[in-house]
């Protein structure tokens, strides 16, 4: 008599060696395995690196990490690095401007984020060399958290 173990070791061997049977063994038959129609496209990378910072806090907030301005293929966009930190306020958003001066015409949206990395597209009207900081700013207080002057490359 068969225990319940056997038969299914005794099911398992015989479904396999139907399945071999009906497929063809695969190590001596590859008439079945058609050669590949397409090349294979390389992509390359279309990111081009405009401008980069390091963001300092302001008005008693932690803001670091580092930021950078970058044109791609659908436009510019602001990419913050992996060692972006905040230590957190009510209503971040993130900003352009010049001479540490913010205006809410600027904004670009709101933060994401309080840490990590993270991308932000800018309007189809941006041209590059019209702001040279990068603002988190506080909406609720109209204070800046942090701002990162921008270096051309």
């Amino acid at each position: 008599m068969l225990n319940k173990t056997s038969i299914l070791t005794l099911l398992g061997t015989t479904v396999i060696a139907l399945t071999l049977s009906a497929c063809g063994n695969a190590e001596t038959d590859s008439s079945h395995v058609k050669a590949p129609t397409a090349a294979v496209e390389t992509v390359t990378s279309t990111v081009q690196l405009l401008s980069q910072g390091t963001f300092s806090g302001r008005s008693d907030h932690v803001t670091s990490g580092q930021v950078s301005l970058e044109k791609t293929a659908t436009g510019y966009q602001l990419n913050f690095a992996a060692d972006f930190f905040l230590d957190g306020a009510p209503d971040p958003i993130v900003a352009l401007g010049n001479g540490e001066t913010y205006l809410a015409a600027n904004k670009v949206g709101a933060l994401q984020h309080k840490s990590g990395p993270q991308i932000y597209q800018l309007p189809a009207g941006f041209t590059p060399g019209q702001f040279s900081e990068v603002y988190v700013w506080c909406e609720k207080f109209s204070v800046p958290l942090g701002i990162a002057q921008l270096t051309q490359n």
